[in-house]
């Protein structure tokens, strides 16, 4: 057959060669396609008995769900020459404008303070392509980031050429500057304009060999470190809307109760400062001219509340509903050929530094949103049918964030906003209390895990583990489109849940353990009796600390050191790395005193895996040691992270997000927890939950990225937490010489704290803060 009129034939890619666009417009706009050339989900290698994340995992899938979007994100070149890319993804802290902005500037042989990095609004036409979450942002953007900068970069070629009155394969850009031979030269500004094309057209291009790369794989500062500690960088507080003012919500005093009515209202509106007072769906939102003024009037308020779902319960009673939907073991216990472990992890805050906070200016045929979101075209939707708007009505401006840890996959605070809005026909700026963040907010769900492994003639034949969870709130969603995706899947998991497939598609046991079966149940599954979300690193914390103290158990049952045991058993290469690095760089089996020990986990997810060791001291001294107002208990002296993470872009942004990985798990494992009593969490702040502090914090804390022989980033937002909980669970038994089988450790504990009152919601706000400070 001839080819068809009008049509170019199809290019040939290489691993190096992409097709991209340069956009028809007045200004150079490029973009890339990945659809072109991209290999099937199932053109994977097939272990002899793979675990489904071996073959195909949630990132892959995430990755396969963008690709038919990825030529509708582009990056702009100014008559300045500078760079401009609105990246579809929310910033929380873990880096990610300054990785994107890295890749940019190699492809495009740009200074990166040249390269200009903002949040994308909601844009419904990237379906599934503007959700953060899963560790994926670098790994699904790495190559399209990289198309279409080199497709911006031949663009500014070819018009240099022409001007220059040179060859195109003659001429050289080097930090924004394009030089002929004869030592003529023009700026990217100067050939913008021109590079710019009338109409779309495709573009083959060839990305930069690693050798090549001088900007990628070298430390950077993040770019908006400066901003953020001279307090100039814009969260969605600092943003100045005309007229929205501040707001907050007096919340029941049960968990997901409502009001019914108030019986104060007028008294209320006639406070200092009180402009609006309604009720809406979470509680009573008021509006003032300043905070304070909210949170005196949210304390005056008197409401009658109808009582919360799980009103009267306890954290007993949600315990005995998840043994009693255990899903049961197969393998029949046989004496000493088998071992078993039964672990409860209790609920835990997913509160962010940053409050939970959004501003809402509604109007009659409009609204306009700013937040800090990480699925904005999910927010949209849900206020435009909330509003009873047409999502196009609904404009949702992304505003960087105060940390996630998955938090802010949820926009409660942006329809709270909105809500309000309406309700009062005056702009807002709400802002969610500290206290309302752990006792109404999105909390990690309760959970048991038990686990049965069998040993035969000296080795591990089998391993299960039953995972029974609070239900995850998935709703935020992937929207239809996931559906769709999943149905179609290769790994026979089409009729499967939203839960069981993310728990199936990131649980993996990386050792040769004979059979294992690992399965997830979630009884009771309506999920508005508790705010439950992805937090940070969603069910890999538990799993992973139940299976590593379990892998502990079997190495002292076979009268094996737990590095040479794991070693041994072992599947992966890679894990055999972090591991073998791990243990090499912590001293592994080093004389410690009596009452201290060490301790070492493996995790494999995100395309790459961790391994940490700690060094725990439990001598009672240490314990017993007093810290003002603190929760103190076993200290971990040491820890040492090491990482294979692919491709790497910025070795000092993994770093950081190893040790915030690190502190995580360390708390989770520790002193991280929520109390649930009679109906509601008794903690009404960070402190209260006793995340870690700096006088928790190890003395020595040592983090090393491997050279992978990996071709491509993998995900490292998450990466750090699940063998930082279990590396710091396994050394606390192996210095006490028992195993923990509820986390965190010390949550039978008495209260280190006096519960705050529940009604009114909120406490008084301090008036003695400059006493503290030295």
């Amino acid at each position: 057959m001839g080819k068809q009129a009008g049509r170019e034939p199809a290019a040939r890619l290489s691993r190096r060669s992409f097709v991209g666009y340069v956009v028809g417009g007045t200004s150079l706009m490029v973009m890339a396609d990945l659809a072109l050339g991209a290999s099937p989900a199932s053109a994977v290698p097939i272990p002899s008995v793979p675990q489904i994340p071996e073959l195909y995992d949630l990132n892959d899938f995430l990755v396969h769900c963008t690709l038919p979007t990825a030529n509708h994100v582009g990056i702009r070149i100014d008559e300045q020459g500078d760079a401009h890319f609105a990246l579809p993804r929310m910033e929380v802290g873990q880096g990610i404008t300054t990785a994107v902005a890295m890749l940019i500037a190699e492809e495009l042989d740009l200074p990166l303070d040249r390269v200009h990095v903002t949040l994308a609004p909601a844009r419904p036409e990237l379906l599934f392509n503007q959700l953060t979450g899963g560790s994926n942002t670098i790994i699904s953007m790495y190559t399209p980031i990289r198309v279409a900068a080199a497709v911006a970069r031949k663009a500014l070629l070819e018009a240099a050429a022409i001007q220059l009155g040179a060859l195109l394969t003659s001429l050289v850009a080097k930090g924004g500057v394009i030089s002929a031979p004869d030592g003529s030269s023009v700026t990217y500004g100067d050939v913008a304009t021109a590079a710019a094309a009338p109409t779309t057209r495709q573009v083959k291009v060839t990305l930069k060999a690693a050798a090549e790369r001088t900007v990628v794989g070298t430390p950077q500062r993040r770019i908006d470190a400066l901003d953020a500690v001279t307090g100039r960088k814009q969260f969605a507080m600092d943003i100045a809307v005309p007229d929205a003012l501040p707001t907050m919500v007096c919340r029941a005093p049960d968990l997901n109760g409502t009001a019914k009515s108030i019986r104060n209202e007028a008294a209320v509106k006639a406070m200092a400062g009180v402009t609006h007072v309604a009720i809406i769906e979470t509680g009573v939102a008021v509006r003032a001219r300043t905070f304070g003024q909210c949170i005196d009037a949210v304390r005056a308020l008197d409401v009658e509340w109808n009582a919360g779902p799980v009103a009267g319960k306890s954290a007993p009673d949600i315990l005995k509903e998840l043994r009693a939907a255990q899903l049961p073991l197969v393998v029949p216990k046989a004496g000493a050929a088998t071992l078993d472990g039964d672990f409860v992890f209790h609920f835990r805050s997913g509160s962010a530094l940053e409050p939970n906070c959004a501003i809402a200016d509604v109007r009659a045929d409009s609204a306009t949103i700013w937040a800090g979101l990480k699925s904005p075209i999910d927010a949209q939707s849900k206020i435009a049918k909330i509003l009873g708007l047409f999502q196009k009505q609904v404009s949702v401006n992304v505003v960087q964030g105060g940390g996630s840890f998955g938090r802010k996959l949820f926009s409660d605070g942006a329809i709270e906003a909105a809500r309000a809005s309406k309700a009062f026909g005056a702009p807002v700026k709400l802002m969610w209390h500290r206290a309302d963040e752990p006792r109404q907010g999105r909390v990690h769900p309760m959970a048991v895990s038990r686990i049965r492994a069998t040993v035969l003639l000296g080795s591990v034949i089998s391993f299960e583990q039953r995972h029974t969870a609070v239900p995850t709130d998935f709703r935020h969603g992937l929207g239809e489109r996931l559906t769709a995706e999943v149905s179609a899947l290769p790994t026979g998991l089409g009729n499967l849940g939203f839960s069981e497939t993310v728990f199936m598609l990131t649980q993996e046991l990386p050792y040769n353990f004979g059979v294992i079966t690992q399965l997830l149940n979630e009884p009771k599954p309506a999920p508005d009796r508790f705010n439950t979300s992805s937090v940070r690193n969603i069910y890999s914390p538990d799993v992973a600390t139940a299976n590593e103290l379990m892998v502990d158990q079997l190495a002292k049952r076979l009268k094996q050191d737990p590095v040479a045991f794991r070693r041994s058993y072992l599947k992966s290469r890679v894990v055999k790395r972090v591991l073998n690095r791990a243990a090499e760089l912590g001293e592994w089996g080093r004389a410690m005193p009596a009452g201290t020990a060490q301790g070492i986990a493996i995790h494999k997810e995100y395309k790459g895996a961790t391994a940490v060791l700690v060094e725990i001291d439990c001598r009672p001294e240490t314990v017993n040691r007093k810290v003002r107002d603190a929760v103190t208990g076993p200290r971990v002296t040491k820890a040492v992270v090491v990482i294979d993470a692919g491709v790497v872009i910025n070795p000092l942004g993994i770093k950081a997000q190893m040790m915030g990985g690190f502190m995580d798990g360390m708390a989770q494992a520790l002193t991280y927890g929520n109390h649930l009593v009679d109906g509601h969490f008794l903690e009404a702040s960070w402190d209260n939950s006793a995340y870690t502090r700096q006088w928790n914090t190890p003395f020595d804390f040592q983090c090393e990225v491997l050279d992978s022989e990996s071709k491509v980033p993998g995900g490292v937002g998450e990466a750090g937490v699940a063998a930082s909980m279990a590396a710091v669970a396994c050394a606390y038994a192996r210095a006490t010489g028992k195993m923990p089988t509820e986390f965190p450790i010390n949550f039978h504990d008495p209260l280190h704290f006096e519960p705050k009152p529940f009604i009114p919601s909120v406490p008084q706000s301090p008036t003695d803060g400059l006493s503290y400070t030295s």
